[in-house]
């Protein structure tokens, strides 16, 4: 692997301060850096949706390295439609909650916060046991190709559109799951409305063709993402800190972008921002690049506009300067890294100390991304003391 140095002139003790300055979300959760590790699906549960010792091993390295904050790969929160992968986990019944107590037991040993990501794979579903078919806002399928390193396979299958009880399930889902993450001792849940999955379907105009309250105007479309934030508040208490994930480009469709521009961003973020939310998570390939055209603000920037809460910044900011000018420009309040903390479970520790970063290896993705792969890819990090 060829390495980078992201350590400028003088002390690496405090290069890139504001990176490790502290963070609260919400009334109570403070956060020793402003570090998070980013959501990554690693299907590597057991074929019944539980969290095992490896993924508790992976999650602890994080908090170990230095990381504020670790938000889970997607969890599917329903054994109706939600799930997306095989051997995804799961928040669906209370043999899965209970397996996550390792995790968060481990996440916690260190200072570290852990969040978790709740998913519902919408018409993007390739893998789940508990249904033979997909369901999204309206029988429209979805372009591109299933992805091979989650065992996917071939084009996605036809959804059917779904019901109001479908609707109705669905967002009982969300606050059920949310309710056993934090029976599980999670520290608070991020709603996934990014990426192309279920909530983001609704929200995207192409793959909702729908003619009722949750169809046609952005308003509507961003409803059931509104219901959902409001049934997950109403499921956990008020300490419980509650993120949303918002993005443009989608795991089918990288090149994404919202129809009205500038826009829709503000009523995005505008009506996000009026809810009873702590954090909002925007993602983007590259986060500081204009969120639409050559020019103009990012799409973090465009959320910090509209929201009172701290914005969270996703999209290539294992570049540490780029990580930490986000901040300084106030574009976002903290950020978090994929490539960054797969590449280096200790990145934060190795930036403190000014250690070089190894480039990204596409080879711990492949041919499946999951942890097993990774650690036969290369020798095993032992988990700092």
């Amino acid at each position: 692997m060829s390495t980078q140095i992201d350590r400028p002139a003088g002390d690496a003790q405090t290069a890139h301060a504001r990176l490790f300055a502290p963070l609260r979300l919400g009334t109570e959760l403070e956060l020793s850096t402003r570090l998070a590790v980013a959501p990554m699906t690693r299907v590597s549960a057991t074929a019944d949706g539980r969290a095992t010792a490896l993924m508790a091993d992976y999650y602890e390295a994080f908090a170990a390295g230095g990381f504020g904050m670790v938000i889970t790969e997607g969890i599917y929160t329903d054994k109706a439609h939600a799930q997306g992968y095989l051997f995804q986990p799961g928040l669906a019944d209370d043999e899965q909650r209970d397996a996550w107590r390792t995790v968060v037991d481990r996440v916690h040993r260190h200072g570290g916060r852990i969040v978790a990501q709740l998913m519902h794979a919408g018409a993007l579903s390739q893998g789940n046991p508990h249904r033979g078919s997909t369901k999204g806002p309206s029988a429209v399928q979805p372009i591109g190709q299933q992805m091979a390193f989650y065992r996917g396979e071939g084009p996605y299958r036809m959804p059917d559109a779904m019901s109001a009880d479908d609707i109705a399930e669905a967002i009982d889902g969300f606050a059920q799951a949310a309710r056993r993450a934090q029976e599980a001792g999670f520290d608070g849940v991020e709603i996934h409305g990014a990426n192309g999955y279920l909530l983001d379907q609704f929200l995207t105009a192409h793959t909702n063709l729908r003619h009722d309250r949750y169809g046609g105007s952005v308003e509507n479309r961003l409803r059931l993402t509104v219901d959902v934030i409001q049934a997950v508040r109403r499921a956990t208490s008020a300490h419980f800190v509650v993120g949303v994930r918002v993005s443009q480009g989608k795991v089918n469709d990288f090149t994404h972008k919202w129809e009205g521009g500038e826009a829709d961003a503000a009523q995005i973020f505008g009506t996000l921002g009026k809810q009873p939310v702590d954090y909002l998570h925007t993602t983007e390939f590259e986060a500081w690049r204009p969120a639409f055209g050559t020019a103009g603000p990012s799409l973090a920037a465009l959320a910090k506009r509209h929201v009172s809460v701290p914005v969270l910044a996703n999209g290539s900011l294992h570049d540490a300067g780029q990580a930490d000018g986000m901040i300084a420009r106030q574009e976002a309040d903290f950020v978090s890294l994929g490539r960054g903390a797969l590449t280096h479970a200790d990145w934060p520790a190795r930036l403190r100390a000014g250690k070089a970063h190894e480039t990204f290896d596409r080879g711990l993705l492949a041919p499946i991304a999951d942890l097993a792969n990774a650690l036969g890819h290369r020798p095993k990090r032992p988990v700092p003391a």
